[in-house]
């Protein structure tokens, strides 16, 4: 299979679609719809549950199960506190960047649609001072073009809308795909491409493939931590992003040396399941697919780690997408690492056979 084969137009369009919907944590419903319209000629069933975690399952009569996994949320933030000069201050929902807010468009979605405002910030001319203040997360302000806080509420903005940033999706130099939320809902997309590419292939299983579409993950591990104990896997193949550590301002010896471009990231961590990684290292030998490592210390911090701990312990193992600029509305990833990291998770379904390939002490 040739990696410049693997994404079609189709696909691409399903990722500009995807990409550009907003998903922000607890709020994934709209972008689930997407992704399980596109997946639905590709599986058998769905489940979902009540939080919005989508599963795409390949024959769910199988005793043994086996998950791959992305994260379906983006970051963004809450109405906190509106003044009664008609501003808003926020809080964060997941890791949202406050240094990057200053002079950015936002989207305060509310029961009567989409209200559009913008992060406020102090002219260039009034900050030259002694001492200039930076932007915080007590400091930064949303301003809709209102004079008073009853016109803001008559928008039906209130507390604890939720808030996002409209950046869409666009390709720099041909082959560099640059959106917000691409942590991490292009894992949503590359498990959703696999699914595609056995459907394609005419590929059978010797078990039930379960495509786990989890909501959650930026503010602790709860979607996946929820549909590990419903689906209860065999093993997990989990993708997510990681940092490309060759832009500035980012110490090689603290964050490791990874850059886009170069290949899929295979983790190693304690919750890493040493056997399954080998097997996935294996098969990106075999099939000459291009490859990086990760020691990521005591936690992945990925959905790997609920996966891995749930139920008595699941085999489970991480691909990275080395990603540039995590957080901010233009996240940047190499389109040759994702066609990579499509080969590398379909691939190693194709080597999965049971659960004693994994053990310890076989």
């Amino acid at each position: 299979m040739s990696t410049n084969s693997i994404l079609k137009d189709t696909s691409i369009a399903f990722l500009e679609s995807y990409l550009n919907n907003a998903s922000p944590t607890g709020y994934e419903s709209e972008g689930q719809k997407l992704w399980m319209n596109y997946l639905k000629p590709y599986v058998d069933t769905f489940i979902t549950d009540t939080y919005g975690t989508a599963v795409g399952v390949i024959n769910p009569d199988a005793p043994y199960k086996v998950v791959i996994e992305g994260h379906a949320d983006e970051i963004s933030w809450y109405v906190n506190y509106i003044t009664e000069d008609g501003l808003i201050y926020v809080i964060r929902n997941g890791g949202s960047d406050h240094q990057i807010a200053p002079s950015k468009r936002v989207n305060i979605h509310t029961k009567n649609g989409i209200v559009k405002g913008v992060f406020g910030w102090p002219a260039i001319h009034t900050r030259l001072r002694d001492k200039e203040e930076i932007p915080k997360l007590s400091n930064i302000f949303i301003d809709l073009g209102c004079e008073n806080k009853e016109q803001v509420e008559a928008l039906g903005v209130h507390v604890g809308c939720v808030i996002t940033y409209p950046d869409e999706f666009m390709i720099l130099n041909e082959n560099k795909f640059v959106c917000r939320a691409i942590d991490n809902r292009m894992g949503g997309f590359m498990i959703a491409e696999v699914a595609r590419l056995l459907k394609e292939n005419n590929k059978e299983l010797p078990f039930g493939l379960y495509i786990v579409n989890s909501v959650q993950e930026e503010i602790g591990l709860r979607g996946a931590e929820m549909i590990a104990h419903r689906i209860k896997p065999n093993v997990a193949i989990v993708t997510d992003v990681c940092h490309d550590t060759t832009t500035p301002m980012i110490d090689k010896k603290v964050e490791g040396d990874l850059k886009m471009g170069k290949g899929p990231v295979i983790g190693y961590s304690p919750a890493i399941q040493n056997k399954l990684r080998d097997l996935i290292v294996n098969t990106a030998e075999d099939n000459k697919i291009p490859f990086q490592r990760h020691a990521t210390s005591r936690a992945t911090g990925t959905d790997t780690d609920a996966f891995a701990y749930s139920n008595g312990g699941v085999p489970s193992a991480l691909i990275s997408l080395p990603l540039r600029y995590m957080h901010t509305t233009v996240e940047m990833v190499h389109r040759d690492d994702v066609e990579n990291v499509i080969q590398l998770i379909y691939e190693s379904l194709l080597k999965i056979e049971n659960n004693e390939t994994f053990s310890y002490f076989k």
